[in-house]
C-alpha cells in the first residue's frame, strides 16, 4: 500500500488547496483580513433569520492560483487510484481507506457550504438555483476533459456510440436528481435538505418493487417508518421550512433511486465495464451527458436571467468562485465515494454513509448558523438511524428464504 499512500497523500494536499478558497468566502467578523496565496481581503456578516449573511464589499479573495495546481496534483492521484484494481488487504490498518473516507467527508462538506454560499449570494431559490447547477456539472466537465487531455493523467476509454446511448438514461436521471438538489438546497437550510434527502432508501424501496422487479424484505420496509417518521419530525420545528425545499428534495430522492437502478442495469450490458476500464471514466460521461442534457432545461426555465446571471457573476466574486469550487468538489467527492464504496463491505458503506450525513448535516449547520433545535435533531437521529438499520437489517435478520 506505500505507493497507494503516497498518491493518496497528494490527493490530500491537492484537495486541501481547493479547501482555501471555499474557506476565504466564509463569514468572518467585520474587517478580519483573509490571506491567500499574499493577498488579503475584508468581508463583513449581517445575522438574518438564524444565518449568517456574506455582505459583498469590494474584490474577494483570487481564487484562482490555488485551483490550477490543486486539479493538475488530484488528476494524476485520482487516474492512478481509479485505475487500479484494490489491494487484497493482508492486515493491519488500510491507511489509503482511511484517507479514501477523510476526502469523501470532507468533499462532502465543502460541497454543501460552498454550494450554498453560492446560491444564496445569487438571491437563493428565486436567483438562478437552475443555471448555477448546470455550471457545477460544466465544471466538472471541463475537469474530465482536463484528466483526459493532460499526459500520464486518465486514457480515453475505448467506448462505442451504443455504450453512450445507454449511459444517457443514467445521465438523464443525474441531471435530474442534482438539478433538484441544488433547488431544494436553495430554498431551504442545508440541514432540512440533508435530512428530507436521507429518505432516499424509501423511494428505493417502493421503485425497485414497482418497477424493477427487485424484493425488499419485511424488515426492510418496516426500517422504513423510522425513515419516514424522522423526516416529519424534523421538519416541525424547521425554521427555515419550505414546501419547495420538501417535494425538490423528494423529487432529487426519485431520480437519486432511478440512477441506482438504471446504472445496476447499465454495468450489466455485456463488455461496457471493460470498455469504460474504470471508475473515473464511467463518471466523466456520465457528468458530460448530464451537463448537455441540463443545458436546454436551463435556457427553457432561466434563459431569458442568462444575462443578469452573467453581471451577478462578474460584479460578486462570492457567487463566481464559490459556484467554480462546488463543481469542483462535487465531482471530486463523487468519485472518491465511488472509490471507497468498491473498497469496503456493505455494512461499512452503510455505517459509512451515516456518519456522513451526521457530520454534514451538524458541520453546515454550525458553519452557516441554520437552526438545530432540539426538535429537529432528534427528528435526524431518527431519520438516520432508520437508513442505517435499513441498510443492514438483511445481515442481523436475514429474510426468509423462497
Amino acid at each position: 500500500h506505500l505507493e497507494s499512500a503516497r498518491r493518496m497523500l497528494r490527493l490530500s494536499l491537492a484537495l486541501a488547496c481547493l479547501a482555501a478558497p471555499a474557506a476565504g468566502f466564509v463569514a468572518q467578523p467585520a474587517g478580519f483580513a483573509l490571506r491567500s496565496s499574499g493577498i488579503s481581503a475584508a468581508s463583513s456578516v449581517r445575522p438574518s433569520h438564524g444565518m449568517t449573511m456574506l455582505a459583498n464589499k469590494g474584490p474577494q479573495v483570487a481564487a484562482t492560483p490555488l485551483l490550477l495546481p490543486a486539479a493538475k496534483e488530484t488528476s494524476t492521484a485520482l487516474r492512478s487510484a481509479a485505475s487500479e484494481p484494490p489491494a487484497e488487504k493482508k492486515g493491519g490498518i488500510d491507511f489509503v481507506l482511511i484517507i479514501y473516507f477523510a476526502l469523501w467527508y470532507l468533499g462532502n462538506y465543502y460541497y454543501n457550504i460552498t454550494n450554498k454560499l453560492a446560491l444564496k449570494a445569487a438571491g437563493g431559490a428565486a436567483g438562478f438555483p437552475l443555471t448555477i447547477a448546470t455550471l457545477q456539472l460544466g465544471v466538472g466537465c471541463i475537469y474530465a476533459l482536463f484528466l483526459w487531455a493532460a499526459p500520464d493523467a486518465r486514457s480515453f476509454p475505448k467506448v462505442t456510440l451504443d455504450d453512450v446511448k445507454a449511459m444517457v438514461p443514467v445521465a438523464f436521471c443525474a441531471a435530474a436528481a442534482h438539478s433538484f438538489s441544488v433547488f431544494a438546497l436553495s430554498a431551504g437550510a442545508v440541514s432540512f435538505g440533508q435530512i428530507v434527502k436521507a429518505a432516499e432508501p424509501a423511494f428505493a424501496a417502493v421503485l425497485g418493487v414497482s418497477l424493477y422487479n427487485k424484493k425488499v424484505s419485511k424488515g426492510k420496509w418496516l426500517c422504513l417508518v423510522p425513515v419516514i417518521g424522522g423526516v416529519i419530525l424534523a421538519s416541525v420545528k424547521e425554521l427555515d421550512f419550505a414546501w419547495s425545499a420538501l417535494f425538490t428534495a423528494a423529487l432529487a430522492n426519485l431520480f437519486a433511486a432511478f440512477k441506482a437502478n438504471e446504472n445496476a442495469k447499465l454495468m450489466d450490458t455485456a463488455g461496457i465495464s471493460d470498455r469504460l476500464e474504470n471508475v473515473g471514466n464511467q463518471f466523466a460521461f456520465t457528468t458530460i451527458l448530464a451537463f448537455l442534457i441540463s443545458v436546454p432545461v436551463m435556457i427553457a426555465k432561466e434563459g431569458s436571467k442568462w444575462g443578469s446571471f452573467c453581471t451577478l457573476a462578474k460584479t460578486n466574486n462570492i457567487v463566481m468562485w464559490n459556484m467554480i469550487a462546488s463543481g469542483i468538489w462535487f465531482y471530486l467527492y463523487n468519485e472518491l465515494a465511488t472509490m471507497t464504496i468498491k473498497k469496503t463491505s456493505a455494512v461499512t458503506q452503510s455505517v459509512a454513509n451515516t456518519a456522513k450525513r451526521v457530520i454534514v448535516i451538524v458541520g453546515v449547520a454550525i458553519v452557516l448558523g441554520e437552526s438545530l433545535a432540539p426538535l429537529k435533531l432528534i427528528g435526524c437521529a431518527i431519520g438516520i438511524g432508520g437508513v442505517f438499520l435499513y441498510s443492514v437489517i438483511d445481515n442481523i435478520f436475514p429474510p426468509a428464504k423462497e
